[in-house]
Formats: structure tokens, sequence, C-alpha cells
């Protein structure tokens, strides 16, 4: 009896210092998602941009230029990209959406990894809703308002003097001279640091997705963040009306914008003010890029840098009164573009790709960069092969929507197409070619020479639509 006791103590101690061996030797996965930055970084060529920390992560591994999000708005991005499912006219739709309810059952990107033997935690805005994706998560958390304020976090005594009055927001800024930690973003850095630590120690493999809240309105961010720019130096964008040509859907009246104190109720923000918006926008860039040096920074001091994936992306781009508009929600290239990096284990470094690649493919590339079997439900290809070679032919094109507005991105042009909501007629159209008119200020579907052009980007748009709907989710 004895011997038999010690024979399964032995095999449970083998089996188990194995199984610990096995995990250990799983890649992790740092997830980082930043809410409402386009790709208007140092490493995008945008030298008036102080991102040093996220230059230098872009330098260890791949630049993806041509990176496009599928819908332009926070919460149904996250919904997509979570669940690797495009949104289509019933399901995510706008920031309201929930994965849980537009799409119940499916198996989310976090959850797969949990459902494989990682560790999964959420700090800070990764779903829209923090409730949404039950069951991916061990943890998830949440900086919490320390005022009245709320999620918009102000410091400024006027600023929350207006948010007690309740008629309107405070200002769409705020540059208070606070220590990084006052405002979310900074705690979220802070409880990220503490994480990767916790990690560290427990030997398991993780995915651990860090959510920043900047630069999304107000843009909130510590005085020394816009002591780096000269307010002198801000410029307005070269193009600030509707493009020639351009249908009236095309426009909007950038309602999120205009919630806040001093922005007017209708027409053009007034110069001054805009210069100011472009400044904050800026310094909260800025401030977000250094809270994800001091997270990277930990990776590294931690000895877990050279077993993790480092993934970053915007949810979408963002206006900063190109077209005289502002925020997201539209079908211009500008709000569609984003910012993607990516760095794996034993892939090269200091890489870019002009390929095309969207945010449904990033669900399929996490799981076959860690080894992990892709599940049935997912519409993305993997974008893992461009990490070895970033020059290979890839996509021909990629898709996008906005409410009425079905986009498609090739390598040369931008095409969308309006629907009516009840007929499902097209409405109108609007066509530019990124290689001669990269802000897209003259439509040119209406152009003879366009003709055979436009047809085909018809067909083509028309083809996706019937794909991407008629696609079961089991």
């Amino acid at each position: 009896m004895k011997k038999i006791i010690f024979l399964i103590i032995v095999l449970i101690l083998f089996f188990g210092i194995n199984s610990k061996s096995q995990n250990s030797n799983r890649t992790n996965v740092l997830f980082i998602a930043v809410d409402d930055l386009r790709p208007e970084l140092g490493i995008y060529g945008a030298s008036h941009i102080k991102s040093p920390n996220i230059d230098r992560l872009a330098e260890s591994g791949i630049v993806f230029n041509r990176a496009y999000c599928n819908i332009p708005v926070c919460g149904a991005s996250r919904a997509s990209i979570l669940s690797g499912i495009r949104p289509n006219r019933q399901r995510f739709l706008n920031y309201h959406c929930w994965q849980d309810k537009d799409v119940p059952g499916v198996v989310s990107l976090p959850m797969h990894f949990k459902n494989n033997g990682y560790s999964t935690v959420s700090l800070g805005k990764i779903y829209h809703h923090i409730k949404d994706g039950q069951g991916s998560w061990e943890r998830a958390w949440h900086p919490k308002a320390k005022n009245n304020s709320g999620w918009r976090d102000y410091r400024n005594a006027e600023n929350l003097v207006i948010e007690e009055g309740g008629t309107t927001r405070g200002y769409p800024y705020e540059n208070a001279d606070v220590p990084d930690n006052a405002y979310f973003d900074g705690r979220i850095a802070d409880e990220a640091i503490k994480q990767l630590a916790d990690s560290k120690n427990s030997g398991e493999p993780f995915f651990l997705a860090v959510g920043f809240l900047k630069p999304h309105l107000p843009f909130n961010a510590p005085q020394k963040y816009w002591d780096m720019y000269d307010p002198e130096s801000i410029e307005l964008p070269d193009f600030m009306g509707k493009p020639d040509g351009a249908p009236d859907e095309c426009m909007h009246t950038f309602g999120e914008l205009r919630a806040y104190k001093s922005i007017p109720e209708e027409g053009e923000v007034p110069e001054s003010i805009a210069k100011k918006l472009i400044h904050g926008y800026y310094a909260c860039v800025s401030y977000t890029d250094a809270q994800i040096g001091r997270v990277l920074n930990q990776l590294e001091e931690m000895g877990l840098a050279e077993n993790t994936i480092v993934i970053l992306w915007g949810d979408h781009g963002w206006h900063l009164g190109e077209h005289g508009l502002w925020c997201k929600h539209c079908n211009f290239e500008k709000v569609l573009h984003t910012p993607l990096i990516l760095r794996a284990p034993g892939k090269k470094s200091n890489q870019k790709t002009e390929a095309l690649v969207e945010y449904v493919d990033v669900y399929p590339t996490l799981c076959e960069l860690a080894g992990l079997p892709l599940p049935f439900h997912l519409q993305g290809n993997s974008m893992a092969p461009l990490l070895d070679d970033p020059l290979q032919p890839w996509k021909d094109a990629v898709f996008a929507r906005w409410i009425r507005g079905e986009t498609v991105i090739t390598k040369e042009h931008t095409y969308t197409e309006w629907f009516n909501d009840n007929s499902g007629d097209l409405v109108s159209k609007m066509l530019y070619n990124l290689k001669v008119d990269p802000e897209e200020t003259v439509n040119i579907s209406d152009s003879p020479e366009n003709k055979s052009l436009v047809q085909s980007l018809h067909e083509k748009l028309a083809k996706h639509i019937k794909e991407r709907d008629v696609v079961q989710l089991k």
C-alpha cells in the first residue's frame, strides 16, 4: 500500500511539474488598446508628434501602414475585434452594441485563450461595456472616478463646477498640473505594472489586455504633456471642407464634440478652439504614450518580453478638422485608417508592410502566433505570414461600414455606397484616388473615365456584403 501511495505521489508531482513546464513555455499576449488613436505618430512619419514609446515598440516589431478598422466607433469596433466577426446591418451598429447580445454564444478572443489554459485579465477599456464578453476574463478592472465627473475624469475646478451643474459637459480639454496617475490612464498603467509582476510570480501564461482611454474626448492630460507642444506651431488641416461632388451622406454634425462647453451647437468650430482641440489631442497622445512605455518597461524588467506577443491598436481613426469634421462616425479614410503594431517572439524587428489588413484579422493572427487552433466562426485571415515576409502579395481589398454606408478600400482607392434604410436601394456613392488625392477632396465616382472602375468596385462590395451576411454563426 505504501508503495502504491508513493507511486501516486510521484506521478502527481511529475505531471504537475511537466504541466507547469509546458505552461511556462506558452507564449504570452500583451494586448494594448488605445481609444481614438489615429496613425499620426512618429513611426508613421508624423515628426511633430512625440510618441517615443510607441515608436520604440514599432522598431522591435512590424508596423502595418495600411490597417483599417471595420467600423469607426468604439463599441462596435471592439466587439468586432474581440469576436472576430464583421459588423453588418444587424450587428455591431454603434457604441451601444454588446457582443453578448449581437452574437450570443460566440467564443471571444480572450475566452479562447482562457479555454486553452491562459490567465486572462482586462484592465481599463477593452470592451466598451465592462460587463460585455461574459466568461472572457478571470479579472476585469476599471479605474473609478475620484469625483463627480465620472468617465470624463476632470481635475480642474472650473470643469468640476460645470459638471456639478448637470446642464452640460465641461470643456473638451484640460491641462491640470497633476501627476500622471491623477488621470485614469496613469492608474491603468499602475495596475498593468502590478499585474505583470503577479503574472511573473505565478508562472502562468497570460493574455493581458490593457485599454487606455486617451486620446478620447475630453482631451485631459497633465500639464507637462501640453508643454511638449508649442501652441503657436499647431496647424489646421489643409483641407477643411466637404469634398467636391460628394453626397450629403458623407457628412455629419459631430454631436459627440458639440456636447462640450465652448463648442457651438451648429456650424464650424472657431479656429482658436480648433487649434486648442488639436493641441489637446496631441498632448493626450504623448500622455498615453508615456503610460505605454511604463508598461513595456515592466514587461522587460520582469524578463517577460522575449516570450510575449505585443499588439498595439487604436480602435478607429479620428478627424481633427479634416473635411470640417471632428470625431469619427463616417466613411472617410481618416477615420477608418488605424495604427497597428505587432511584435512576436522569434520574428524580425524593424519591419513595415503596405499590405492591406483589417481588424477581423487580429483574432486569427494571435491564435496562429500562440499556436492555438482557429475557432470555426472567424471571418478574418491571419496576418502572421507578413511577419516573415512583409512584401508578399496580400489582400486586394478590405471593408468597413458605418450605418447606411458600405466602404471598400483597395491599394489605390476608397469607394463607398449608401443605401436606403427601407428599400435597400443605392442612394449615393463616392470614390477617391488615394494616390493622387490622399485627403479625399474630390469625389470622382461620376467621372466617365471611372465608369468601369466604379462598376468593378460596386461588384466587389456587393459580393463582400453577400458573403458577410450569409455566414451562419452557430
